[in-house]
């Protein structure tokens, strides 16, 4: 679909643009009728999603905040307001199912008859399917990141799941075990099964760095049920507060446990890391690049 808008934009002499709203409509209803758990799990966050589609060619991302006011917005509203008076968009590509205005009422049978009255040219794209005839979308990337998947997930992406983060303090115990930790806030409602991942991290130098990797809410140690993503690195130290570090999940390894004690964390963690050196020893580290 992108390469799609950016060739279309190249030979038109547009812009290549993509419209994107936060937060996720499907969230907004779901805090207005206070039914959390109709919400959906975040696949990234802002900062990764702005990558991807910069990745890709597009050169303008517009982020518009669905609230009340855009939810109450009529179809023609939508496409007469938003779409061609504020974003003066002059080409237009959706899926076949696309629906948008209030209560889902317009089309794409109603997007092209008031598109054709001001010069917007809409096209439909039809399902992308991966290997096995099966629908690509952000449902079947959420199944494969909450099954722990991550090859699937990124046949289905077209690149490696990742995180990207500045690397914040914390509490220092990994490293008065013997397995210092780069330490990562992690997006809300975060799609990635918890658990140990291998990973390899992009950012701290020339090539990447291999690790093993914590995303959960240390149940061991923790009883704030915060998520953290605590990533090792293996047989390498850095000075690396304050850096905006790409963790890559490459497997993963368990579920998250909680522990008896430190010692068998301690030993758990080791036996991880040991783990992944098999890993990287078997399947290299270059080979696990970012379009895997």
């Amino acid at each position: 679909m992108l390469q799609t808008v950016c060739a279309e934009a190249a030979e038109r002499g547009l812009t290549p643009a993509v419209l994107t709203f936060a937060p996720h409509p499907r969230e907004y209803f779901a805090r207005i009728t206070h039914r959390p758990e109709l919400s959906p799990t975040q696949i990234t966050g802002l900062r990764d999603k702005i990558s991807a589609l910069a990745d890709t060619g597009v050169r303008s991302i517009l982020l518009a905040r669905f609230n009340r006011s855009l939810a109450d917005m009529a179809p023609e509203d939508f496409v007469e307001t938003l779409l061609i008076g504020a974003l003066r968009t002059r080409w237009l590509l959706v899926g076949e199912d696309f629906r948008f205005g209030r209560k889902r009422a317009g089309d794409v049978e109603l997007l092209r008859a008031i598109g054709l009255r001001h010069g917007l040219e809409v096209r439909t794209l039809a399902d992308i399917r991966d290997m096995a005839g099966h629908r690509i979308s952000s449902s079947a990337v959420r199944a494969a990141l909450a099954m722990g998947n991550m090859d699937h997930a990124a046949e289905l992406l077209g690149r490696r799941y990742a995180m990207t983060g500045h690397v914040i303090h914390g509490r220092k115990l990994g490293r008065t075990l013997g397995i210092p930790t780069l330490n990562m806030r992690v997006t809300r409602r975060c799609a990635a099964r918890s658990g140990i991942y291998v990973v390899r991290v992009l950012g701290l130098g020339a090539l990447p760095l291999p690790g093993i990797a914590s995303l959960g809410v240390r149940p061991t140690v923790e009883d704030n049920g915060r998520i953290l993503l605590e990533t090792h690195l293996l047989d390498t130290t850095t000075d690396a507060y304050g850096k905006l570090v790409r963790v890559e999940f490459l497997q993963h390894v368990r579920d998250e446990e909680k522990f008896p004690d430190l010692p068998t964390l301690t030993a758990a963690m080791h036996a991880d890391a040991q783990h992944a050196r098999a890993y990287f020893a078997l399947h290299g580290l270059q080979e696990n690049s970012q379009s895997a």
